[in-house]
């Protein structure tokens, strides 16, 4: 276990003090879950930092395993992982000062500060994605060795921003409540803080932009689980196969990261779907088992492919 967290320690130094940093954290924003009683827009308030540190926890690591399948280094990289985690801390010590103060952290006009602040989180945002599109594209120019690996981690880093992107909408006029103080919602259709579903807080009356924009920036490690698990069970696939189903799969969690957008923006719930949303669930589902299907149908026999 320790040469284990030794060996990630090594994976990028400013993305794995970050880790460390929102691991702290998460277990900081536990307690205040515990002992502090206040509630803000429906829920604990400290739940949203919570959520943002395990995230962060998430995102820092996996990105990091990432940058160490690079056949070499590469000095854009590095400053973009630094960028990052420079980004990171200046969106939680935002939340938490805002925690602490008892507002909320995003879409607060109620004064010029709390303006301001929210605005900072949104440049925040944009640098972190711009850095983390560097980092794709340098990725993708490298080329990792191992064919599945970086199929699946280029897979994950697109999908990741597509992610980012499902978010934009929470700030647009469209999404201005007409409440004062408030400029912008992730609930469609019905106001922040109503009910919703355990934990996440997902609202279950209207739509909820936040589940597109989580499933698409988690993206970013369930491609690369998928890669892990293709390889491990899937023994009798060549890596080629392997790579065209992450291909396959890539795609499917792209298109549903957008449906889950597109509901949402329709007002609906996401367990109460209407027909028009289940029809096109059901059109994802079947065209991701046909091309599935099709690649396996493709496959190369284990003896043809040692002949070759």
């Amino acid at each position: 276990m320790t040469t284990v967290v030794r060996r990630a320690a090594r994976w990028n130094r400013p993305l794995m003090f970050l880790v460390s940093v929102m691991a702290v954290l998460a277990v900081v924003t536990v307690v205040g879950i515990l002992v502090d009683p206040r509630v803000l827009t429906g829920a604990p308030i400290w739940l949203k930092p919570f959520k943002f540190a395990v995230s962060f926890v998430l995102y820092g690591a996996t990105l990091a395993w990432m940058l160490s399948l690079l056949p070499r280094r590469s000095r854009a990289v590095e400053r973009a992982a630094v960028v990052i985690v420079a980004v990171a801390v200046v969106e939680n010590a935002v939340i938490v000062g805002q925690v602490i103060r008892g507002q909320t952290s995003h879409f607060n006009d109620t004064t010029p500060l709390n303006t301001a602040l929210f605005a900072a989180m949104g440049a925040a945002i944009m640098v972190l994605f711009f850095a983390h599109l560097v980092i794709g594209i340098v990725v993708l120019i490298q080329r990792i060795p191992d064919r599945v690996a970086a199929t699946a981690v280029g897979w994950g880093l697109g999908l990741s921003l597509l992610g980012m992107l499902a978010a934009v909408p929470m700030a647009l006029p469209m999404q201005d409540p007409g409440i004062e103080g408030i400029g912008g919602a992730h609930s469609v259709g019905v106001p922040d803080g109503g009910p919703g579903l355990p934990l996440v807080g997902w609202s279950t009356t209207g739509g909820d932009l936040r589940i597109g924009h989580f499933v698409g920036l988690h993206a970013l490690q369930a491609l690369p689980i998928l890669a892990i698990l293709l390889s491990r069970f899937a023994t009798r696939l060549d890596e080629r196969t392997r790579a065209r189903l992450l291909g396959v799969a890539g795609v499917a969690y792209g298109v549903l990261t957008v449906l889950l957008t597109w509901q949402a923006l329709r007002e609906q719930p996401l367990l109460r779907p209407d027909a028009v949303t289940l029809a096109a669930v059901a059109a994802l589902v079947v065209a991701t088992a046909t091309a599935t299907g099709l690649v396996l149908a493709r496959r190369r026999r284990p003896e043809l492919a040692l002949a070759a």
